[in-house]
C-alpha cells in the first residue's frame, strides 16, 4: 500500500477512534465514585492509555512497502 494511501486510511482510523475513546473516557468517568484520588488516578491512566494504540497505528503509517517484505 503507497505511503499516502496508508496515512489517509491511517487518519480515518485515529480521529474517530480518538473521538469515541474520549466520549467513553467521560462516561466511565461519571460513573466513578466521588473519591479524589481515585479520579486521580483513573485521569492519569485515561490521560495515557489513549497513546498506546495510536503509537502503534502511526508506525504502520510509517512503515514503507519495503520493510513489509515487498
Amino acid at each position: 500500500m503507497p505511503p499516502r494511501v496508508k496515512k489517509l486510511v491511517g487518519l480515518f482510523i485515529l480521529l474517530p477512534g480518538i473521538g469515541a475513546y474520549l466520549l467513553a473516557a467521560m462516561l466511565i468517568a461519571d460513573r466513578l465514585p466521588d473519591f479524589w484520588f481515585l479520579k486521580l488516578l483513573y485521569f492519569i491512566v485515561a490521560g495515557v492509555a489513549w497513546a498506546i494504540p495510536a503509537h502503534y497505528l502511526m508506525r504502520w503509517m510509517e512503515k514503507d512497502a519495503s520493510q513489509n517484505g515487498k
